[in-house]
């Protein structure tokens, strides 16, 4: 997945406890699965040469990362014309977010 996180949700992410993102859609800090509950236990934190990029190697607890039921948020493929989806649904989101 791709996430947004500012300087507090890197120092909750290190600090453990799983991942950590800065939601722009709530505007506030986010656990991941904190609803879902398919948490990032992470594994190592990762910096870019320029050090403005951050790359988290996580366990996927539950082995759903995506709002949509799947395994990635990286869902369709490129194709010439158009994209199409090339990863299964694994869980029907209806079933895991109840609101």
């Amino acid at each position: 997945m791709l996430a947004w996180m500012n300087r507090e949700s890197l120092q909750r992410t290190a600090a453990g406890g799983g991942a950590v993102y800065w939601s722009r859609s709530r505007g506030k800090q986010w656990h991941k699965g904190e609803e879902s509950g398919h948490t990032q236990k992470i594994v190592e934190i990762r910096f870019d040469c320029d050090e403005d990029v951050i790359l988290l190697k996580v366990e996927q607890i539950g082995g759903i990362a995506c709002h949509t039921g799947r395994e990635s948020c990286f869902i369709a493929a490129c194709r010439v014309i158009a994209g199409s989806e090339v990863e299964p649904v694994l869980k029907d989101p209806r079933d895991i977010y109840s609101q």
